[in-house]
């Protein structure tokens, strides 16, 4: 999904008051990392990513975890990743893009 910079904006808004969900430690890009992601996507729609590990990486990581797990790179802000998934499923959704 291809997002505005309005709706860019708003997440990135949105996303500062959020904790981070997923962890990406010194296994780097496992199969875990990627999964866990998956689930937080499918239940919160917008999740940040924390990078303890990897930390010349993030860029890079980042763009192949927006890949395998279908969603939209928001914003990369130091070690921090905020991605989004929008459920078109749920008549309740969070954000409205």
């Amino acid at each position: 999904m291809e997002l505005k910079s309005y709706q860019r904006a708003f997440l990135r808004s949105q996303a500062q008051l959020l904790d981070p969900v997923v962890s990406v430690g010194k296994e780097g890009l496992s199969d875990g990392v990627v999964k866990a992601l998956d689930d937080a996507l499918t239940h919160h729609e917008l999740v940040k990513v924390r990078f303890q590990a990897f930390k010349d990486e993030v860029s890079g990581i980042s763009r192949q975890l927006e890949e395998r797990t279908g969603s939209t790179l928001v914003s990369t802000t130091g070690f921090t990743s905020v991605f989004f998934r929008q459920d078109p499923g749920d008549p309740e959704r969070i954000y409205r893009i």
